[in-house]
């Protein structure tokens, strides 16, 4: 009995030790990894919006992406959230457009979560990706600039994807064998360019 009492307090010590390391690890390496992904995403939005000295967030942007959660469901692009948005500032500080974050739920291997420039003059200039989990060789070739290049310049409308090539000025090239991110991605634009156009005030 007290053979099991014994190994049951040497248990619970090794338990207890196993734990506040791994706490404490996670704690030393979280603002490392949380500082890693900012500048991983700011790298994207300058790649996205070139033209943009820095990014703003003013509090009527965030209360747009908040009220906007209510009616998404209803614009027409399946399961897609929009969330963050952002003014793009000229190296003046001038508002040029906007940084759009949005996910779609579609894709071939969940979510994929893009950037989408979108300018004052009503263009993208572009779409970039911070999250994507697809078939290599497939779905992945999203972030090729095959396919993404292909939203830069385009008018801020509705967007459609086709497989017989692009003829429209609103069409968008699927990735061979992987229309369904193709559409997930395109969705997910279209959703930033709905909610410029929508539900920020103009």
């Amino acid at each position: 009995m007290n053979q099991i009492i014994k190994n049951t307090i040497i248990l619970f010590v090794i338990t207890l030790v196993a734990g506040i390391c791994l706490g404490t690890v996670h704690d030393i390496t979280l603002d490392p990894i949380a500082q890693a992904q900012e500048a991983a995403a700011t790298k994207t939005y300058q790649e996205v919006y070139p033209d943009a000295a820095s990014f703003d967030e003013p509090q009527e942007l965030a209360d747009a992406v908040t009220a906007a959660a209510d009616s998404i469901s209803e614009w027409g692009f399946g399961k897609v959230t929009i969330n963050d948005a952002k003014e793009a500032l000229d190296a003046s500080g001038n508002q040029i457009g906007y940084l759009i974050t949005s996910t779609s739920a579609e894709s071939y291997g969940g979510n994929v979560q893009i950037a989408v420039g979108i300018s004052n003059e009503g263009e993208l200039t572009g779409i970039g990706f911070l999250s994507i989990s697809d078939t290599p060789g497939l779905g992945m070739r999203a972030k090729e600039p095959d396919f993404k290049d292909q939203f830069i310049g385009k008018k801020a409308e509705n967007l459609e994807v086709t497989k017989t090539g692009a003829s429209a000025d609103n069409q968008i090239e699927a990735i061979s064998g992987a229309t369904i991110t193709s559409k997930a991605v395109t969705n997910a634009t279209d959703a930033a360019i709905y909610f410029v156009a929508n539900c920020l005030a103009q």
